[in-house]
């Protein structure tokens, strides 16, 4: 898959359902479903207690809005960064979301995720 190749828009077509779940099973803290579609590298740092913590911690991390808006994206070596203007139901203010996407045994999965 030439991942790199692909438009922006393309890319935001690609990473807006995987965001989109991100958000979704961050909110309601299911660890199965906010990892499953990270790669090997990213499953063996997100354990499931890590996560937990991160959730008990970070009240950001479970009010995320449902709304955002695409920012655009960076190419770098084998991996696309896909950046968020990511908005909390709870905390004021704006927050950058960063998804960083790369290919996997020829599946597109989730090498980097963060929201600051």
């Amino acid at each position: 898959m030439k991942l790199l190749e692909k438009s922006d828009k393309e890319i935001q077509e690609i990473a807006q359902p995987i965001w989109d779940n991100l958000v979704k099973t961050s909110n309601i803290k299911d660890y199965g479903g906010f990892t499953k579609d990270f790669s090997s590298q990213m499953l063996y740092g997100a354990n499931e207690v890590e996560l937990g913590k991160q959730w008990a911690n970070n009240k950001l991390l479970t009010s995320l809005s449902e709304q955002q808006e695409f920012l655009g994206c960076i190419r770098r070596a084998q991996f696309i960064t896909v950046l968020y203007k990511q908005t909390s139901n709870t905390m004021p203010g704006e927050f950058l979301g960063r998804l960083v996407l790369g290919v996997e045994d020829d599946v597109i999965k989730i090498f980097g995720a963060t929201i600051y």
